[in-house]
């Protein structure tokens, strides 16, 4: 069976994977301003996240705006966020089991080989997670990029990557380590004899 030290390691991945999924989707640099063929310094950084669109000044002044409409929102995006939700519910819920069939823990009763394969469903349940968030950073991003190389895009309009896009990667990848070390606890069938043992000679006499 998979080691308690191993099976710890892996929850504590998952957990702070799970974080910075939070952090990345709440954030709101998800793309920046890129100026690019600009000569004019400006002193206003503009970002656009999932939830709001902000204006950084350079005297520290933040203005933020919260899309006022879903339908107005482009398909990428409203992908990216159902995709975002979806992943954090999901690998809550494979925190849960994972911590269930963990051996540090006494849920999931006291029968070693049941609690490994719940360990192994939680790891799983973490990697599916992580995968749909995967898919949604990867997503929003080709997105970006197909705006920034399309020649009819105003120069003043095209954005890059931001910090969050870049959170929320680690934070998805971290999940992804996190539930195959999990997923290791798949407990091991023992091994049955090859051929069949041989009768005892021994006899007992009266």
């Amino acid at each position: 069976m998979a080691n308690s030290g191993l099976q710890i390691l892996g929850f504590a991945l998952a957990l702070l994977g799970l974080i910075g999924l939070i952090i990345g989707t709440i954030l709101p640099q998800w793309k920046m301003s890129a100026y690019v063929g600009d000569n004019i310094i400006t002193a206003i950084a503009m970002y656009e996240g999932l939830w709001m669109s902000c204006a950084f000044q350079s005297t520290g002044q933040i203005q933020c705006k919260v899309y006022d409409s879903i339908l107005q929102l482009n398909s990428a995006l409203q992908a990216t966020r159902a995709l975002m939700i979806v992943s954090i519910i999901v690998s809550v819920a494979g925190l849960g089991v994972a911590c269930m069939g963990m051996k540090c823990t006494t849920c999931g009763g006291d029968d070693k080989t049941k609690k490994s394969k719940i360990a192994m469903t939680g790891g799983i349940i973490l990697i599916i997670g992580s995968l749909c968030s995967i898919v949604a950073c990867s997503w929003y991003a080709h997105d970006i990029i197909q705006a920034f190389h399309n020649p009819f895009t105003p120069v003043n309009t095209k954005y890059e990557f931001g910090s969050a896009i870049f959170i929320a990667w680690a934070g998805a990848f971290l999940v992804v380590i996190g539930g195959g070390m999990l997923a290791a606890s798949c407990p091991r069938e023992k091994s049955s004899p090859k051929y069949p043992r041989a009768p005892s000679t021994n006899k007992d006499y009266v």
